[in-house]
């Protein structure tokens, strides 16, 4: 029996199983009629003979034919049918987060941190409480872990968790744990020399600089590309002077 072209292989392969079998119980009955025919002639001249010898003078002695006792073939058991093989998903291998501490220059890896383990391994929390209770687990140190044994603290006295949602959870620890003044550090920090590139490399100053630009609002790119230009070293700014453009 031909299949459709576009037949998916776990239909066609329980299709093939039950012709498979099918014919095996095909086979299995043609032996047993086969064996019960022949049964029945033995049987028949068996009768035949016991007739004659009621009815006529004794016949010369012959020799009945042997009763054929074929046994059918054994079937073997069918085999299980084989679904088509899945594709298995499989997941970048997450490493556990840091103990969190409250320093404010850790504060911001340490959020990033949590949001990308939660984003690749949702399957592991069913709400925002266990999302929570397993971020505070991390909260082994300094204020961190003040805030941390309060909140369970408050949890006793009245029975109910004081922060419900993962949002609520992601605003009070901005509140906690980053500079209150973020985007005035950041500016007084570029209006001054202390974000100088010094001795570090290239991309490391890049790095520190787009994390100040990121706290601050200046619109004006030019503005942007002087204060980064005037935090190089001198050697550098000299080649970026003599780059040709266009």
């Amino acid at each position: 029996m031909s299949l459709p072209v576009n037949t998916p292989p776990a239909i066609a392969d329980a299709l093939g199983y039950l012709q498979h079998y099918l014919q095996e119980l095909t086979e299995r009955q043609n032996a047993s009629e086969h064996a019960i025919n022949n049964t029945l002639a033995g049987l028949t001249a068996q009768l035949q003979q016991l007739t004659q010898l009621m009815t006529g003078p004794a016949p010369a002695p012959t020799v009945a034919p042997p009763l054929i006792t074929t046994s059918p073939p054994p079937v073997n058991p069918p085999s299980p049918v084989l679904s088509a093989p899945t594709k298995q998903q499989t997941r970048p291998k997450l490493s556990s987060l840091p103990d969190f501490s409250s320093e404010q220059t850790s504060s911001q890896a340490f959020l990033n941190s949590c949001m990308l383990y939660l984003c690749l391994a949702p399957e592991q929390f069913s709400c925002d409480e266990e999302k929570i209770f397993w971020t505070l687990a991390f909260f082994k140190d300094g204020r961190a872990a003040k805030w941390s044994k309060n909140l369970f603290r408050q949890e006793v006295d009245t029975s109910v968790f004081p922060i419900q949602s993962w949002a609520d959870f992601e605003q009070q620890f901005w509140s906690q744990f980053f500079p209150v003044n973020a985007e005035a550090d950041a500016i007084n920090t570029l209006e001054g020399s202390s974000y100088y590139q010094g001795n570090q490399t290239v991309d490391d100053y890049l790095d520190s600089f787009l994390t100040l630009v990121s706290d601050v609002k200046y619109t004006d790119p030019w503005t942007l590309v002087v204060k980064f230009r005037r935090g190089l070293k001198t050697n550098i700014q000299s080649q970026i002077t003599t780059m040709p453009f266009g």
